[in-house]
């Protein structure tokens, strides 16, 4: 079974970090560029970072460029979001993608999603 499993969510204070995971199972992550979206009530889903199946390349949209970190483990099939000195403004539910797309930032590109965890920042 073809799956994506999202983990590390949960409430944090503004300038917190947290660390999201993203397991796959059924197929290897080596394969494919893997991407962070978010979505927040009333918006549409933001593009938040990307690393590249062929040379690790990453990208990271402009709002959270110095503060987010997006990794690999091929041995353990996962790809990790660690964020850093979180704002409010990051509040948002966090998904993972898996997928072949060009545009990084576009949800068209990815074939396959996770379910997605709660990412809240709040005194």
């Amino acid at each position: 079974q073809v799956q994506l499993v999202e983990s590390g969510g949960g409430l944090v204070q503004p300038g917190g970090s947290l660390t999201l995971s993203c397991t796959a199972s059924g197929f290897s992550l080596d394969f494919y560029a893997t991407a962070w979206f978010r979505q927040a009530p009333g918006k549409e889903r933001e593009g938040v970072s990307c690393i590249s199946s062929s040379d690790g390349t990453e990208y990271y949209a402009d709002s959270v460029k110095g503060r987010f970190t997006i990794s690999r483990d091929n041995a353990k099939n996962t790809v990790y979001l660690q964020m850093n000195s979180l704002k409010p403004e990051d509040t948002a539910v966090y998904s993972c993608a898996a997928g072949w797309g060009l545009l990084w930032n576009s949800p068209k590109e990815y074939d396959y999603w996770g379910q997605g965890t709660q990412v809240t920042v709040s005194s």
